[in-house]
C-alpha cells in the first residue's frame, strides 16, 4: 500500500469550501493529524497543486465532525485552518463559513438523522466551545440545496441555512475586551482588541492610509501594509493573552470605515496574511459587536443602529453581509447573540488519498 484512503464530503459553506471528515476516520494524535491535513490539502505550494486546496485561505479549510457527548449539542465541529504556502495547520480558531456546512454534512454523513421538512442541528465548536444552532432544509428527509437565497460572494442561489450563535462573548479569552480597554494604542495606531465569536484586532482603515474601499487585489498588492499590520497584530496577540501568534491566524485583523452604500459601516477582513474576499461569519459578529460597543475605534464611523434585535449591514469587497444581533445597554453594554442566514452546497464525496508514509490509517 503506497497511499491511504480517507472518506470525505466536500462542501461549500458560505464563502469558504473544503473537505468535511468524520473525526473517527482521522488520527487521534494532533501532530499526525496535522500532517494528514497538510497532505490532503497540498499545503506548502502556492497552488496546492498536490491536494484538494484552492490556493487561497478560504479554500484550505477543514471541518471534522463527530457525535457530541455534550447534552447541549448534537454534533461536535473541530476546525483546522491549513496554510497555503507553508506546511502549517492552526487548530486554534473556528470558522463560521465552514460551520454553515456542518449541519448538511452531518446529515449526509449519517451522524444524525433528518427530522421533518427542516432539521435543527445543535453544534458545538470544539476549538472555542461556542454553541450554535443551525436550521437545515430537509424536505422528505433529505438535505435540500436548491433555493432562492443568495449571498454576496457566491454565484446563484441556494437553500438557506440559518445560524444562531450563542455565548459568543469571550470565545477564547472569557471577556469582550481582553486588554481591559475598548481602545489600545500600538505603534501609534488606535486598535480595539475584542473577542466576540472570533478574537480580532480592529482598526480604522484611515489610520493605515486607506479609504476602506480598496479591493481584494489592491490590498493583497500592498506588502508594506501587511508588514505594518502584522507587527501590530503580534503585539495585540500578546496584550490579549495569546502569547506569540506569529504562526497563528488569531487574532484576525479588521479595518473599518464609514459606509459607502446601504450598510451601517464598511469593513475589510484579513485572515490575517491575505485579504478575505468577502467576510468571515465569526468575524462579522465581532465587527458588529465593535460597532455597537461604546468607546471603540468604530465610534463615529457607524450609521445609527435601531433597537435590539437589530440587523447590522456590513459592506465588504463583494457586497453586504447582514448580521442579526441582540444586545442591551442596561448596566453597561451587553452583546447577547448573533444570527446569520447563509447557504451551503455538497460538491463532491468520496475518498482523498494521502501517502502512506504520512499515515497508514487505523
Amino acid at each position: 500500500m503506497t497511499q491511504t484512503a480517507i472518506p470525505f464530503h466536500f462542501l461549500r459553506g458560505g464563502t469558504s469550501r473544503g473537505p468535511y471528515f468524520n473525526r473517527a476516520d482521522l488520527p487521534a494524535d494532533q501532530d499526525v493529524l496535522a500532517e494528514v491535513l497538510i497532505a490532503a490539502i497540498g499545503a506548502g505550494n502556492p497552488r496546492n497543486i498536490d491536494g484538494l486546496g484552492g490556493g487561497n485561505a478560504v479554500t484550505t479549510k477543514v471541518a471534522m465532525l463527530s457525535r457530541s457527548n455534550d447534552p447541549a449539542a448534537d454534533i461536535d465541529y473541530f476546525f483546522a485552518q491549513v496554510a497555503v504556502e507553508q506546511r502549517l495547520v492552526d487548530f486554534a480558531p473556528t470558522c463560521g463559513n465552514m460551520l454553515v456546512g456542518v449541519g448538511p454534512a452531518a446529515i449526509e454523513m449519517g451522524l444524525m438523522p433528518a427530522g421533518g421538512d427542516v432539521t435543527p442541528v445543535r453544534i458545538r465548536a470544539v476549538n472555542t466551545g461556542a454553541l450554535v444552532k443551525a436550521v437545515v432544509q430537509t424536505p422528505g428527509g433529505r438535505v435540500c440545496y436548491d433555493g432562492d437565497t443568495a449571498i454576496d460572494g457566491v454565484p446563484g442561489s441556494a437553500a438557506p441555512v440559518a445560524l444562531n450563535f450563542m455565548q459568543v462573548v469571550g470565545s477564547r479569552t472569557g471577556t469582550m475586551f481582553p486588554t481591559g480597554k475598548p481602545i489600545d494604542v500600538i505603534d501609534g495606531v488606535a486598535v480595539t482588541c475584542i473577542d466576540v465569536a472570533m478574537p480580532m484586532m480592529i482598526a480604522r482603515a484611515a489610520d493605515f492610509g486607506l479609504t476602506g474601499g480598496e479591493t481584494l487585489d489592491q490590498l493583497d498588492a500592498m506588502p508594506d501594509l501587511f508588514a505594518r499590520m502584522e507587527a501590530i497584530r503580534l503585539k495585540a496577540g500578546m496584550l490579549m493573552g495569546f502569547g506569540d501568534v506569529a504562526k497563528s491566524v488569531t487574532p484576525k485583523i479588521g479595518l473599518i470605515s464609514a459606509p459607502d452604500s446601504t450598510g451601517h459601516f464598511r469593513a475589510r477582513y484579513f485572515m490575517p496574511w491575505t485579504t478575505h474576499p468577502t467576510l468571515a461569519v465569526t468575524g462579522s459578529q465581532c465587527l458588529a459587536a465593535c460597532a455597537l460597543a461604546p468607546g471603540t475605534v468604530a465610534e463615529g464611523l457607524v450609521r445609527p443602529v435601531g433597537a435590539s434585535p437589530a440587523v447590522i449591514r456590513i459592506e465588504h469587497p463583494m457586497g453586504v453581509m447582514d448580521v442579526t444581533v441582540e444586545f442591551s445597554h442596561e448596566g453597561g453594554f451587553q452583546f447577547h447573540s448573533a444570527g446569520v442566514i447563509r447557504t451551503a452546497r455538497l460538491i463532491a464525496r468520496g475518498e482523498v488519498l494521502i501517502p502512506a508514509t504520512v499515515w497508514t490509517g487505523g
